[in-house]
């Protein structure tokens, strides 16, 4: 079994599956953040604490930038994506079947969330999207970690989603606004509809923050450090 990243609802079992003789299987950051637990969140209104794992539900293989898994007459071949949901997070390409596994990378609950606390950042997230798209075969299964399996189509609209939403929150950090006044003004509101649907984990306004979040460190270095508050 390969984990796709650290949080509990993708790890949760691990210890009732290597119990029953599985293999556990992640990238090296994914073990170090089992063993250590720590608080998961967007770097704003989202936060969650995760606890360090029991012994058994640590991976017993793990590997840097790539491995790939014979079984069943498929090869699975896992490839490590830096700093996109999280800082472990892995994607698996089926080979034989033209199928991908994206874990949370991809969702299609609406916005996705971006474990900033855990080293994650919109820029990895825009980066493994577009890569995949690059990698599969025009008829891919694509699988998300959270929704309907969808194809390259849904994939390429989220990608884009994530391209538009960043391009909005750059520009408003280009013109000096703070994060109150971006969710103040909705400069995400075009896509709330689509991807901030009621009771949503992530809404438009946690997802503004963010984005804010990721990609302010980033404008900070380029073009100095101008205050902008929360």
């Amino acid at each position: 079994m390969i984990n796709t990243h650290y949080h509990y609802d993708h790890t949760g079992a691990n210890a009732s599956f290597a119990r029953d003789g599985a293999i556990l299987i992640a990238q090296d950051n994914l073990r170090a953040r089992l063993v250590t637990g720590g608080t998961a969140g967007n770097g704003g209104s989202i936060s969650r604490e995760v606890p360090a794992v029991e012994p058994a539900a640590l991976p017993q293989v793990t590997f840097d930038h790539e491995l790939t898994v014979h079984v069943n007459g498929e090869d699975i071949h896992a490839v490590y994506y830096p700093k996109a949901h999280t800082d472990g997070d892995s994607i698996m390409f089926f080979t034989r079947t033209g199928a991908v596994a994206m874990g949370d990378i991809f969702v299609r609950y609406g916005f996705p969330f971006i474990d900033i606390n855990s080293g994650g950042s919109v820029q990895g997230m825009i980066a493994a999207c577009a890569d995949v798209l690059r990698r599969v075969p025009a008829d891919a299964r694509v699988v998300p970690g959270h929704g309907e399996v969808g194809g390259v189509a849904d994939l390429r609209e989220y990608l884009q989603m994530l391209k538009d939403t960043t391009a909005a929150v750059e520009a408003a950090l280009k013109a000096g606004k703070t994060l109150a006044q971006m969710k103040q003004e909705r400069i995400l509101g075009r896509w709330s509809e689509r991807y901030s649907p009621p009771k949503a984990f992530v809404d438009t306004d946690a997802f503004t923050e963010t984005l804010y979040n990721s990609l302010r460190p980033a404008h900070v270095a380029r073009h100095g450090s101008r205050p902008h508050s929360r």
